[in-house]
């Protein structure tokens, strides 16, 4: 079995882990969670974290999500499982997981799509959630978490 570098530093700093579940159960609130665990996937599969890729498709699963489209969100703009208001999710969910890939990172076409599918309250829950899940992967990739620890 594989073992973490360390003890999740969530664990160490008892505090952290209350904060970040926090903002977790905030960013439950006004978008489909079905949704948000397609943004979580997304995430984490362009981070490589193992852990969560593993850990959202089953949390996904459990709210009724479909394999297939499960099995095409690393592949979401040429599969046709997804509406538009999601595909806008996907991209942004790309764009500010890769802020240093580009000069602009969030550009205007991908900020205005997302903002034709979600208010002002749903565009920052998606924000917060983004971030939130790439906070997740960074803790994770940096200690080698492995899979299974995390239960769902």
């Amino acid at each position: 079995m594989m073992h973490a570098r360390m003890n999740h530093p969530v664990m160490v700093l008892p505090d952290a882990m209350n904060v970040l579940q926090s903002l977790g159960n905030l960013t439950k609130q006004g978008l489909p969670e079905k949704l948000l665990e397609l943004v979580h996937l997304r995430a984490s599969q362009i981070n490589g974290c193992s852990v969560c890729v593993d850990m959202h498709p089953k949390i996904a699963r459990k709210l009724g999500e479909t394999d297939e489209r499960l099995f095409a969100v690393s592949a979401w703009r040429d599969a046709p499982y997804f509406s538009d208001a999601e595909r806008a999710a996907l991209a942004l969910t790309e764009a500010v997981t890769r802020l240093a890939d580009r000069e602009d990172p969030v550009s205007d076409a991908i900020w205005n799509e997302a903002a034709k599918h979600f208010d002002e309250r749903e565009l920052a829950t998606l924000i917060l959630s983004i971030a939130t899940i790439n906070v997740w992967n960074r803790l994770n990739a940096t200690i080698k978490m492995p899979v299974g620890v995390w239960k769902v």
